[in-house]
């Protein structure tokens, strides 16, 4: 789960500054990481061609607490449950919009017929 910090580290820098917190201790960023991903959730989308254009085709939305194969190995879980293709992992604490992270694992694709879930706006 290493990759997760690069993902949140502004994020979480900005809130903690926002907090009064200018210069955090390793600790201090340790622990906002831990409950600042604890309390996201994670919406699995995929690129799909759309009429001339692309479009982003909503999979999954799940607590990050729900996800743990996913943060563990993201490439293996798309791969298993997806096949290949260009995916978007983003993640959300409540209506605040933290970040994204790209991967593209190999293989045919096995999204295709699956239907895309209904995203709350």
């Amino acid at each position: 789960m290493e990759w997760l910090w690069p993902v949140f580290k502004s994020y979480i820098e900005r809130d903690l500054a926002r907090k009064g917190l200018e210069d955090p201790s390793e600790e201090e960023l340790a622990e906002a990481l831990f409950a600042t991903v604890g309390a996201c959730a994670v919406t699995i989308l995929v690129q799909e061609p759309w009429q001339n254009s692309v479009r982003f085709k909503a999979l999954a939305r799940m607590p990050v607490a729900e996800a743990t194969d996913l943060l563990a190995d993201p490439m293996k879980y798309l791969a298993e449950r997806y096949g290949g293709g260009k995916f978007k992992l983003n993640f959300h604490e409540g209506w605040h919009f933290v970040a994204t992270q790209n991967f593209k694992p190999d293989g045919p694709p096995r999204w295709t017929d699956l239907p895309e879930i209904e995203l709350d706006t």
